[in-house]
């Protein structure tokens, strides 16, 4: 979403509203023409909304309080194709902690067709909502709303949020939620709104190795604090039991990673990565750990140069990092990388019309449109074993850093 001003420039307004045109046009009448069947199985006979399948059926064990089951693979394929028979011999591996499964219970109670329209418009209104706060505190986008609204709607990381039924439209809301809440300096709030994201725990990985390397105690002291709440609500409801389970199912996740990312080239982080192209296992996880310390380096970095580097900046370094640091993390939780393309957007032209449009950015508009659009060839990455959007995320993590030390005073660039 990077929009520039300089006449120079190949990434014109012009040329973006093209681009989200052709692309919002592609994926979402393609979507719409594989929907439009008749029952729950579309034109490729899988299940309409996929992933939503096992948040409809967890709800659905909420209901009857069969605490024992949510680790149970074999119960929950039973009792989806209760409620379902066309989601009959469709699995998924339990790994969502306890409570998740109290929030879809009211949706459990419908039938599967009209949960899944819910939800559907749920994650839609959450998503809208985002991209409009953030597009709101953006200055130098106010008078791009129409190609802001285009490009949001054809977003890639969005399309696959509702193809798949996911709750990353949550993880999104938390990331957009803390960002408002930072920019006010409430920090314990900040924090407590970061906790949420347990239900999705490796999202808040990097946020947690960056805060605690900066020493923002009254951050992670809320995250604490909110993490510990939504799991003793699970406790409550369920006992202790099958929060032991989650935890033995955590303990246990490197094994049954093969199950959890049955295609991998739909994953886009710095794990995947590695694995995708190093064939051995034990150096592809080496060097995914060696890449993730540079990583939170660079990011560290950038955020203990302070209030010198505008927290739009800060906070977009550490988005991409939530998204390359993470163990498993799939193209539609990349959703959560939509404020940083706003909020770097609106820098770029503030810094282009502030410093001149000579201003330099190491090509840091053309690294976000790349970011932006290449999730759409990761099929490709199963023969290229190389997913090009992480070497472009982690390159513009770099340029980040870059940019950041000409903020900084006692930097010697």
């Amino acid at each position: 979403m990077a929009i520039k001003t300089s006449p120079r420039a190949w990434l014109t307004v012009k040329r973006l509203r093209a681009h989200g045109t052709i692309l919002a046009l592609c994926l979402w009448s393609l979507y719409v023409w594989n929907l439009a069947t008749p029952g729950l199985r579309d034109r490729n006979d899988n299940l309409k909304g996929t992933d939503f399948l096992h948040f409809y059926t967890l709800g659905s064990l909420a209901l009857a309080h069969r605490g024992a089951d949510l680790y149970d693979m074999n119960a929950q394929a039973a009792l989806a194709a209760q409620r379902g028979p066309e989601a009959a011999g469709i699995r998924y591996l339990p790994l969502y902690p306890p409570q998740v499964s109290i929030l879809f219970a009211p949706l459990a109670r419908l039938s599967y067709g009209w949960a899944l329209a819910l939800w559907w418009s749920c994650g839609t209104v959450l998503y809208g909502v985002c991209c409009y706060g953030v597009w709101r505190a953006c200055p130098n986008l106010r008078d791009h709303g129409g190609t802001v609204v285009l490009l949001a709607t054809a977003f890639p990381a969005f399309f696959h949020l509702i193809a798949w039924g996911q709750t990353s439209a949550l993880a999104l809301a938390s990331f957009t939620l803390m960002f408002f809440l930072l920019r006010d300096r409430r920090e314990l709030l900040a924090g407590l709104v970061l906790g949420c994201l347990i239900f999705k725990p490796q999202l808040g990985l990097a946020a947690g190795v960056i805060f605690v390397s900066i020493g923002a105690w009254r951050i992670l002291s809320g995250a604490a604090l909110s993490a510990a709440g939504q799991l003793l609500a699970g406790v409550l409801y369920y006992g202790v039991e099958p929060l032991h389970q989650w935890i033995r199912v955590l303990r246990n996740a490197r094994e049954v990673l093969p199950l959890l990312e049955p295609k991998p080239y739909q994953t886009h982080s710095l794990r995947t990565f590695w694995s995708m192209l190093i064939p051995w296992h034990n150096l592809s996880f080496g060097l995914y750990i060696l890449s993730a310390i540079v990583v939170l380096g660079l990011t560290i970095a950038v955020w203990r140069r302070g209030q010198s580097v505008p927290l739009p900046v800060r906070y977009s370094s550490l988005l991409l990092a939530s998204v390359l640091v993470a163990p498993h993390l799939t193209v539609y939780d990349l959703v959560i990388l939509a404020p940083a393309f706003l909020l770097l957007a609106d820098w770029l032209i503030g810094r282009q019309v502030g410093r001149g449009t000579g201003a330099p950015t190491l090509g840091l508009g053309t690294l976000l449109y790349l970011s932006y659009a290449l999730p759409l060839l990761g099929p490709f990455a199963r023969w290229t074993h190389v997913q090009l959007s992480v070497v472009v995320m982690a390159a513009t993590s770099w340029v980040i850093w870059r940019l950041s030390r000409q903020h900084d005073p006692n930097s010697t660039s």
